[in-house]
């Protein structure tokens, strides 16, 4: 799998811009503020509908713009395929696959596979449950449109729980309704609940010895699904919390307040954990997915690596690289000193500066 180019207009700070990648490395430096990240972006949100920011979509388009477009070109099994990504201010999102719309963003999952890493990352341990559910739900809805399904319909169940809750005070016949909705609630939940357990089961056979090599194997690393209900017990739950719910006017069990537990040498890094210890098993855990990825889709997805470098030692920052070697890489940063250091690969070289792209003195955006 690997991303061949990409075309933006409209969208951030680039008015039109055309870039052509490397197989292999891809680096853009400049100073902070002038883009670079919004090429990531742009990227990531071709391949999944979304930005890593989570931002709107109106976000994205340049001011003074009603529209932005992204175009995409991808090689999987020596086949291309076109991504067009057609970005309204005041309307949702136009997508279309080899210039064929697509009726749902699902249909995009799983023609390419971005990680993408950046410092707010390497906060995951020690930000909220919120981060932590996203950091499973982004990747499992990359891997499995099942999930990608299930966690549209539970999420959509919640919601309309929610608002007959809130409404429930002015109609008390609604109240009558909750077993249905509870119903689906149950059935799509279990699925997510079942889903989240395969995946952390199989990031916990990778990390362990990933932590080991990060910290010259003076910590180990074991991450802990902290369901917030057992499947066999979520009826029941709904049940027993319904007067609480009522009067809360949210729903108070479930998937959707799921978290991760870290625990390194008996210790919970969420709570206890130092900063160093919370960032080393954040970059552990990344590069878990990075192997559960390539072993899931039997090929080597597209790495996004947003200025993560100054924010890593030496030892840390040299593991990575050694990592990632063989992979599709682009990489933003302020310069090129440390990777040059380290005799990384430097395929392609990008200079960003106030939304122009320069590669070889020629500038192209």
């Amino acid at each position: 799998m690997l991303i061949k180019s990409i075309k933006l207009q409209n969208y951030r700070n680039y008015s039109n811009l055309e870039l052509s990648f490397h197989e292999k490395t891809n680096i853009f430096y400049g100073d902070n503020g002038q883009g670079k990240t919004n090429i990531l972006e742009a990227l990531y949100l071709a391949g999944t509908t979304k930005s890593h920011r989570r931002s709107k979509d109106r976000d994205l388009i340049q001011f003074g713009y009603e529209e932005g477009h992204i175009e995409m070109v991808v090689e999987k099994n020596h086949s291309q395929h076109i991504i067009d990504i057609h970005l309204k201010k005041n309307n949702s999102k136009g997508i279309a696959i080899n210039k064929i719309p697509i009726r749902r963003a699902g249909e995009l999952f799983g023609l390419v596979h971005f990680i993408f890493f950046s410092p707010e990352d390497l906060n995951l341990i020690k930000a909220g449950p919120s981060a932590r559910r996203r950091f499973m739900d982004l990747e499992l809805c990359q891997l499995d449109k099942i999930y990608l399904n299930n966690l549209h319909n539970y999420n959509k169940v919640v919601s309309q729980r929610n608002a007959l809750l809130r409404e429930s005070n002015k109609n008390g016949k609604l109240i009558e309704t909750l077993d249905v909705w509870d119903m689906q609630l149950v059935k799509y939940g279990n699925e997510i609940i079942d889903s989240r357990r395969d995946f952390i089961d199989k990031i916990n056979k990778i990390v362990d010895n990933i932590q080991g090599r990060l910290t010259g194997n003076r910590e180990d690393l074991r991450i802990f699904y902290d369901k917030n209900i057992e499947t066999n017990k979520f009826d029941f739950a709904l049940k027993k919390n319904r007067e609480k719910d009522i009067k809360m006017k949210a729903t108070s069990v479930g998937p959707h307040r799921d978290d991760i537990c870290f625990i390194s040498n008996k210790i919970d890094l969420r709570h206890f954990g130092s900063q160093g210890q919370q960032r080393t098993a954040a970059l552990a855990l990344k590069l878990a997915e990075l192997e559960l990825v390539r072993e899931t889709i039997r090929d080597a997805p597209v790495l996004l690596l947003d200025d993560v470098l100054s924010e890593l030692d030496q030892h840390r920052q040299g593991y990575l690289l050694n990592s990632i070697r063989g992979i599709q890489t682009l990489i933003t940063g302020t310069g090129l000193d440390e990777l040059e250091k380290k005799n990384f690969s430097l395929d392609r070289v990008f200079y960003v500066e106030k939304g122009k792209v320069i590669n070889q003195k020629e500038i192209i955006g």
